[in-house]
């Protein structure tokens, strides 16, 4: 790749290096500069510009970062669209980021072009939760760095990040007592266990309360058996102490067999690991009374999400082991707009606003919504290519025809979760009533809404996903307009923030005033192919929009 100053007349299709506001010439870093665009810069008596040219053998940002992040991606992993050279992982469902950290650093070592970053391994996440990211430096990574970088994660039996995610669990608490034990302290200690559990997608299936005995110990360890529980946890009413203390012994008695005693973790060091029938136990330090995080954590979370926890992965505990000084986990405050929050991470809940209520009056009667295109409504196809998207919502707006327009989507996609209809009763005064009434349908948790025009059927999923990759109100891209050769067209994502704008609109020119009076937070997001600039307003649109899609 080649970077620095570039003779104007040289510069099609090169990347502009930094941003260019002069002239009347308003470009942002990272476009690539068309034919038109190095025209109006000429115009604007500029002579160079500091830009990127890939050679041949160059593989742009975009595509080299979806080339590795799919490569490097296993189960339970969501991986976004690329945007300026980022591809993000985000978890799938709750469970804990199963890290090959030798192969993670072997792929940093390649090229200093190609990086990844993710959360450390065996970290516990949410649904949505980002987990890792892979960033290409420059505007373009070498071929052979792209290549060796899929190498490398193609090179053992196992991805190299994947979620394992919580699997249900039936456990059995036994409890022992001595002389002098609280049942208040027993009764705490059962609320702790079950929250944890239960966080963990898991139940307590039953509790026992014994003398602190070996041979107590292992009835109530038959007794839980015969239950159906498949996790056993025994916690002693005195500390265990040694491997032949009373509750390895109680495990021995009713058959199971003690692996390991001890864990370099604090707290949590008098920690015992079992097998009684081939199901885990886990005899308990004090600390597993506490809600604070500690060493028992550790431990339940990997058995929760089906991994292996014997003796060589408790040694490996030691490094990070340290949790006595960690403070508590940051948790979501109700009163934080989620795109700004603190906490981890969070793959944006972006809706998709589906208008179409309008007359359709320039198409000479018909309701456009209705009519065909390959085999399908307009309508159908805006809303298949809603649903395959990232998005989690999908609200279509009915207006003219409700009955009809809704009746066609039903019957070409039956039973979608995250569909949901809304009736504009005031379509007739405009595309600003559709707007409002969409906005004012959404889920309260939504980030972010895509407005798509019920009648664009060149929109496809891969479009939608990417305005979601670009958005992100941290680096201020919090309007993202697809653009076709310099022209902006639609659909445009919108962030939370200008709901309450949105929801004040009137007349029949939508929401683009808005895009001019925040031009600072508007990211344009160039788009392949005329997709984002044809809508469907006339009958000789549709006749020319159906002759193309057929050639």
């Amino acid at each position: 790749m080649r970077f620095g100053e570039t003779p104007i007349d040289e510069a099609t299709g090169a990347i502009l290096g930094h941003s260019w506001r002069s002239g009347g010439v308003n470009f942002a870093k990272g476009r690539t500069l068309s034919a038109d665009d190095v025209a109006k810069l000429k115009a604007a008596g500029v002579s160079t510009v500091v830009a990127a040219r890939l050679d041949p053998d160059d593989v742009h940002e975009d595509e080299a970062a979806a080339t590795v992040a799919k490569a490097l991606a296993g189960e339970g992993i969501e991986v976004t669209a690329p945007f300026t050279g980022r591809c993000n992982h985000f978890a799938k469902g709750s469970g804990l980021v199963v890290v090959d950290h030798e192969r993670i650093d072997a792929l940093n070592e390649l090229d200093e072009s190609v990086t990844v970053a993710t959360l450390p391994p065996f970290a516990r996440v949410e649904p949505r939760q980002m987990v890792a990211t892979v960033k290409i430096i420059p505007y373009g990574a070498p071929r052979t760095a792209v290549d060796r970088a899929v190498g490398v994660a193609h090179s053992a039996n196992r991805p190299l990040i994947s979620v394992a995610p919580f699997r249900a669990m039936r456990a059995g608490l036994v409890q022992t007592k001595l002389p002098g034990t609280r049942d208040k302290v027993l009764d705490k200690a059962l609320g702790t266990t079950t929250k944890r559990l239960t966080s963990l997608g898991s139940t307590l299936n039953g509790e026992r309360r014994v003398a602190h005995d070996a041979d107590a110990i292992a009835g109530a360890l038959k007794e839980l058996k015969a239950e159906g529980c498949d996790l056993f946890l025994i916690a002693g009413a005195s500390a265990i102490v040694d491997r032949h203390d009373v509750v390895p012994l109680g495990i021995a008695a009713a058959g199971g067999e003690v692996h390991h005693f001890g864990m370099p973790v604090d707290p949590g060091n008098l920690l015992l690991t079992a097998e009684l029938d081939g199901k885990p136990v886990l005899g308990l330090p004090g600390c597993a009374k506490s809600p604070k995080y500690n060493g028992f954590d550790m431990v339940l979370e990997r058995l929760a999400a089906g991994l292996t926890v014997g003796r060589a992965e408790i040694v490996r505990m030691g490094a990070g082991g340290l949790l006595a000084e960690i403070a508590s986990r940051p948790q979501p405050r109700d009163d934080i707009d989620p795109t700004e929050d603190e906490g981890p991470q969070q793959a944006p809940r972006v809706a998709v606003l589906v208008l179409a209520a309008g007359r359709s009056t320039r198409m000479g009667g018909p309701n456009k919504m209705l009519a065909h295109a390959n085999g399908e409504p307009l309508i159908v196809h805006a809303v298949k290519a809603a649903l395959a998207s990232q998005a989690v919502e999908i609200v279509v707006v009915l207006g003219h025809m409700a009955d009809q327009v809704r009746a066609a989507i039903e019957t070409a996609i039956p039973g979608r979760s995250r569909l949901r209809f809304v009736t504009n009763p005031d379509f007739a005064e405009g595309l600003s009533t559709s707007v409002r009434t969409g906005i004012g349908a959404l889920s309260s948790n939504a980030d972010a809404a895509v407005v798509q025009l019920g009648d664009m059927p060149g929109v496809g999923a891969g479009l939608l996903n990417r305005l979601i990759a670009a958005f992100s109100p941290v680096e201020g891209r919090a309007i993202c307009v697809p653009t076709v050769g310099g022209k902006r067209g639609n659909p445009v994502l919108w962030a939370r923030r200008f709901f309450p704008e949105m929801a004040l609109l009137s007349g029949d020119s939508g929401a683009k005033h808005l895009i001019g009076e925040h031009a600072d937070l508007v990211c344009e997001v160039e788009m392949a192919g005329e997709a984002a600039i044809t809508d469907i307003d006339t009958p000789e649109a549709l006749a020319a929009w159906r002759e193309r899609s057929l050639a």
